[in-house]
């Protein structure tokens, strides 16, 4: 069985958002164009509470795009983005919402960050995702979404060592750094992952 997961195409991540993603807008007809092939469609959602450990107002003295250090991990620091129940988290009203059959919330733990939509940042957590699709017999998925060399980047990374065949739609994703996402498609590439 094959899904299709849509990753994070939210408010925020779109024109005029919070973060908005370069071009993120472009992705929803191809989206839009393919998403009734699929059976089994998944949509993840950013779902950060105000004071998620990402927010560069949350740490005082420190501005969007510095890294910190949480927990022993390394933390980007984002512009407020995808509160929960805000207008910023809602999926746009272009995108064919009727044919999502489940939403994955991720980034809930004020704690810890959540680029994969399979686990937290420090892997402690999952999110449902494996087993809602393992429930569902599939053995391999379609990725589209935002943005390449983040979210969709962990996603497909933690897709393929959770045994899924994986593949990437090239016209259902952006980037926010080209020279960062061509670095990213190479490492796809380099684990198996097909550029569609």
């Amino acid at each position: 069985m094959k899904a299709l997961v849509i990753i994070d195409v939210q408010n925020d991540f779109l024109k005029e958002g919070s973060l908005e993603v370069p071009n993120g807008n472009d992705v929803i007809e191809p989206i839009n164009e393919i998403i009734n092939n699929y059976s089994i469609v998944v949509a993840t959602k950013d779902w950060h509470p105000l004071d998620h450990v990402s927010f560069a107002p949350n740490h005082q003295g420190k501005k969007i795009g510095d890294v910190v250090k949480v927990n022993n991990l390394e933390q980007i620091l984002w512009p407020v983005h995808c509160v929960q129940e805000s207008e910023g988290s809602n999926f746009p009203s272009t995108l064919n919402i009727k044919a999502i059959n489940k939403t994955i919330y991720k980034g809930s733990n004020s704690q810890i960050d959540s680029y994969s939509g399979f686990y937290d940042n420090g892997k402690i957590r999952k999110t449902g995702l494996t087993d809602y699709l393992k429930i569902k017999n599939v053995t391999s998925i379609d990725y589209v979404g935002l943005a390449t060399e983040y979210c969709v980047k962990f996603t497909v990374f933690d897709s393929v060592a959770e045994g899924f065949k994986t593949r990437v739609i090239l016209k259902g994703i952006k980037c926010i750094n080209e020279a960062e996402s061509n670095k990213t498609l190479e490492e796809m590439k380099s684990k198996g992952i097909d550029l569609l």
